[in-house]
């Protein structure tokens, strides 16, 4: 089964000083990045199949992301280039325990431009259909991303949504949680984290807000907690699958959610798409482990790790 992802592939530009804002940052290192493509990346990286869509400018940026995704084997030929519009950049500070904090320069960017007329028809066959809420602003390429949840449908696969939130990329709130809320009643299973839960929802009580997103077509809602690791809820099952997380010195938390999303549909995938009460606790400690692995190294995308690594970690980890 392959992991099909859609949205956006741009640059990131990380410092390489901590704990100074943008305004202060004298050098910066350039990272592919995107939410979707780093999802595509982590899956191909370890063994599975992955497809990215999208579309980056017609520059040099642009084929460097293209080569860059080639160079973890994921499948590249849907990927689109334009000169209507550059390649979007996004910079990045980080605090002194790599928290992040980011200024897009987009609006709008090649990606922004993808159409549902370039979305293909034939590689939807059961497969697992992921996407961020980032690129579904009033373009182009929020159409085509509703172009492919209905292929994925059409054929059997599952649907994976990760608000993964960016407030800088909307200048009202408001209509970004329409819009939110439009897609993820369209979804098999949603990501968030404890901060997005409560922006998300308004409640302060955790069960309460977890309860509100089982709407549409919603079955499972995963909330990761950094540190204290994931929790898994089930809409049709009375059970709650609790993983405490790996205690890991990071350097960069930048993609540590793509990572742990990652992981988890490269999981999903080896299992035919089956998730329930007895395999999910080792689904989430596996995505649990690749995604605190990945924030050991600076960049997204750079460094992500290998099956190898992540499985060594949990063998030789000492809760």
């Amino acid at each position: 089964m392959k992991v099909i992802t859609i949205g956006e592939l741009l640059i990131d530009f990380i410092p390489k000083e901590k704990g100074v804002n943008l305004k202060g940052v004298q050098n910066f290192i350039k990272h592919a990045g995107g939410a979707p493509a780093n999802v595509a990346a982590v899956v191909a990286k370890l063994g599975g199949e992955s497809i990215f869509l999208g579309q980056v400018g017609h520059d040099s940026f642009g084929s460097y992301l293209i080569d860059k995704l080639k160079s973890f084997n994921v499948e590249t030929k849907y990927i689109h280039q334009t000169s209507k519009r550059p390649t979007s950049l996004a910079f990045v500070s980080l605090t002194d325990v790599g928290d992040r904090d980011f200024v897009f320069y987009r609006n709008p960017g090649a990606d922004e431009l993808y159409e549902a007329s370039m979305v293909p028809k034939k590689e939807f066959d059961r497969n697992i259909l992921h996407f961020c809420s980032v690129s579904l602003t009033d373009n182009p390429i929020k159409e085509a991303h509703i172009k492919a949840i209905e292929l994925t449908r059409k054929h059997n696969g599952l649907v994976s949504f990760d608000p993964n939130i960016r407030l800088a990329l909307w200048q009202d709130h408001k209509k970004m949680l329409d819009v939110i809320y439009e897609f993820l009643h369209l979804t098999d299973i949603v990501k968030v984290s404890s901060d997005e839960l409560n922006f998300m929802t308004g409640f302060d009580d955790e069960q309460v807000a977890i309860k509100s997103l089982f709407v549409g077509q919603v079955k499972v809602v995963i909330v990761t907690k950094g540190k204290e690791g994931s929790r898994l809820y089930f809409k049709d099952i009375d059970a709650v699958i609790k993983h405490p997380g790996f205690t890991i010195n990071s350097i960069d938390t930048t993609g540590a959610g793509d990572a742990f999303m990652g992981a988890f549909l490269y999981q999903l995938s080896k299992n035919n798409l089956i998730l329930n009460q007895y395999n999910s606790y080792d689904i989430l400690k596996f995505a649990n482990a690749y995604a605190a692995l990945s924030t050991t190294k600076l960049g997204a995308m750079e460094n992500i790790p290998s099956l190898e690594e992540v499985d060594a970690m949990i063998n030789n980890y000492k809760e």
